[in-house]
């Protein structure tokens, strides 16, 4: 009888344990299927010329680990800029994430980039779709084969009214992830954006939670720092909104261009025969089939 219940038992907890293994299976298959991106392929019009010609881009899309395989076995390989954040990053405000900040800075630089972008996710804040934080982001776009030069985080808004210890563990084990994966990278954060420039009280305490942090965690952080610095750019949703327009996406990527280059981070010319790919996981339902600049 002693025998045969143990059998029982034995029986049913391997169904069990086959189940658990079936779905945990399916979680990962659906959030790798949720995750899709599109590459975005930048090229020049055969007419172009740098002081006239136009900038074609298309989007093509790829699952992320296709496009950056892409990126690996490109014959004369560009840097490689990769960046995760928030609603700033998906393109929220233009409505476009082929237009957003992180896009135009890969294409100022002329560099390859791999970038994902959650309206709502932090360090902490797990935002749209439970997609972030940010760890989770940047274990997504696998730093490792990619060997990047750059790494941006750019978050802040949404981490609101965390505990300050909280925050700042989050921030330290975020620079910890890069700085394991990706030893030989410059790590950029760009930090709280607020509206007015100022921001409350609230956003101040974080703001300095994350910069105090990174600091002491990597001293050699470049901080792009929005709040601090009272950035202003035009606004959507006439000057109303929180998120950039074109124009304000635009600028941003002109600002983190400039304190990039303060850290000795080079364009690539734009003359370079290889051409760059950008894989963008923040190009989601509307799929844009194309924008030129």
């Amino acid at each position: 009888m002693g025998v045969r219940r143990e059998g029982r038992v034995a029986a049913i907890a391997t169904c069990v344990l086959a189940c658990c293994l079936g779905l945990s299976l399916w979680l990962v298959a659906g959030d790798s299927a949720a995750r899709a991106a599109s590459s975005v392929l930048i090229q020049r019009e055969p007419w172009g010329s740098e002081q006239g010609g136009k900038t074609k881009v298309i989007a093509v899309a790829a699952p992320l680990a296709a496009c950056e395989a892409r990126i690996m076995r490109q014959p004369g390989r560009l840097p490689t800029i990769a960046v995760v954040g928030a609603s700033y990053t998906a393109g929220t405000g233009p409505g476009n994430p082929l237009l957003s900040w992180a896009v135009v800075l890969a294409r100022l630089l002329h560099w390859n980039a791999v970038i994902d972008g959650v309206p709502g996710a932090g360090y902490v804040s797990e935002g749209l779709g439970r997609h972030g934080p940010m760890t989770r982001m940047l274990n997504a776009e696998g730093l490792r084969p990619l060997d990047p030069s750059v790494v941006i985080v750019q978050a802040g808004h949404d981490d609101v009214g965390v505990p300050q210890a909280a925050e700042q563990a989050a921030v330290r084990a975020t620079l910890g992830l890069i700085h394991r994966a990706a030893p030989g990278a410059r790590v950029g954060l760009l930090t709280v954006f607020a509206l007015p420039p100022g921001g409350s009280q609230a956003l101040r305490r974080t703001d300095q939670a994350i910069v105090a942090a990174a600091t002491v965690a990597d001293p050699k952080v470049i901080i792009m720092d929005p709040l601090a610095g009272q950035w202003k750019f035009q606004h959507a949703n006439h000057g109303r909104g929180l998120h950039p327009t074109a124009a304000g996406d635009a600028w941003i990527a002109g600002q983190a261009l400039a304190i990039l280059r303060a850290y000795g981070v080079r364009p690539v010319p734009a003359t370079s025969a290889t051409q760059p790919v950008i894989c963008d996981a923040s190009v989601g339902e509307k799929q844009p089939a194309g924008a030129s600049a």
